[in-house]
């Protein structure tokens, strides 16, 4: 239970000292070595522990349970979905570390988390607005942290840099979810919905080709050079092809569907269009999460849970969870286990084909 991971004993962890942030009183943290791994703090309970704990039961309150029958033969090995942790605001960011371990984020909360399976979470550090995660060839964990409007880098000695916060001297306006492409490119999503009008800063005043839009999604190259790869409405999730030939790139709020980037060898767009219509349904769930199997297949989260389709947009079915399914990643030492995030909670069961490995993942002889 997560609770037990942030307050039994009064402890918990973080590679950060949070300090005070936003005009609040922030927690105390005391450094321990680990030797081999992430450095880590020792989080000392603070008197407004129970007023947290508080609000994490009221939270929990608002999330109704969904159906979670699972018939899909050809999709899952177990149809049941097992609660790893729960007590969380919002999760979000799942990511697998080959040492054996999860990455994921209580985005409300600014808390990034990591998860051995058989024990209880454990904070690796404060984040601000932490949202999507990935590696870089490097092996160093890179988030999306849409408050503070930038992508951070941390390495293995848990030390954490801002890696990109502007395009043209503008400032991004919510980074949302990332991942990394085999030449190294890092590609985000940065929608601007959610920023207020007075708060945008991309495009400037003038517009960019008489227009005013600044929802896009970028592509850092290794050398630094930051260029935009689409425009789109509401960009959210993203994923590559096994083949690295197609991006999807999810699309929420006012349209829920699935666009479909061709990219030439540079991972530069030749062509768009719609691969999926997520327009249906009236159970809880929106385009969000998106990841891709090893053999094409596309998983999106979407009304009723995570959407399976083919590679040509055809809809194979829904794979439903406990609660509404936010983001997911594959993972485990055969990358068949589904880490869901969903609200207060983050689930697992297991898939019968392998997910789309990260091209760290490759490099490592994984």
């Amino acid at each position: 239970m997560i609770g037990r991971a942030l307050w039994g004993g009064g402890e918990a962890r973080s590679t950060v000292e949070a300090g005070q942030r936003r005009g609040r009183e922030g927690p105390q943290f005391k450094a321990n070595a680990r030797p081999g791994g992430f450095a880590t703090w020792t989080w000392r309970r603070h008197p407004r522990t129970i007023c947290a704990i508080r609000s994490l039961c009221s939270i929990r309150q608002k999330y109704k349970p969904m159906p979670t029958a699972n018939d899909l033969p050809d999709v899952l090995e177990t149809t049941g979905a097992e609660r790893l942790a729960t007590g969380f605001s919002f999760t979000e960011g799942p990511l697998w570390h080959p040492d054996g371990y999860w990455f994921f984020v209580d985005l409300r909360r600014n808390m990034l988390f990591r998860l051995t399976p058989g024990k209880e979470p454990e904070l690796v550090r404060t984040t601000i607005g932490g949202n999507g995660t990935t590696f870089d060839l490097q092996g160093r964990l890179i988030v999306c942290e849409g408050d503070d409007r930038r992508l951070t880098r941390m390495g293995a000695d848990g030390k954490v840099e801002s890696l990109v916060d502007n395009y043209k001297g503008g400032r991004f306006n919510r980074p949302n979810d990332v991942i990394c492409h085999s030449n190294g490119c890092l590609y985000f999503t940065d929608p601007d919905k959610r920023r207020p009008y007075h708060e945008r800063e991309i495009p400037g005043p003038a517009g960019e080709n008489n227009l005013w839009d600044g929802a896009r999604v970028y592509r850092l190259a290794p050398d630094g050079n930051l260029s935009v790869l689409a425009n789109c409405e509401y960009p959210n999730g993203l994923a590559l092809s096994p083949d690295e030939h197609t991006m999807y790139v999810a699309n929420t709020r006012s349209s829920q569907y699935i666009h479909a980037i061709s990219l030439d060898a540079a991972g530069n767009m030749v062509e768009r269009g719609i691969f999926a219509d997520l327009n249906q349904g009236t159970e809880p769930g929106i385009p969000d999460g998106l990841k891709v199997d090893s053999i094409g297949r596309v998983y999106c989260t979407g009304p009723g849970g995570i959407w399976v389709m083919a590679p040509d947009g055809k809809r194979i079915g829904i794979i439903r969870w406990p609660e509404q399914a936010v983001n997911f990643a594959f993972g485990g030492p055969d990358l068949r286990t589904v880490l869901c995030c969903a609200h207060t909670s983050v689930y697992a069961l297991r898939v019968k084909v392998p997910g789309n490995p990260h091209p760290w993942y490759k490099l490592r002889g994984q």
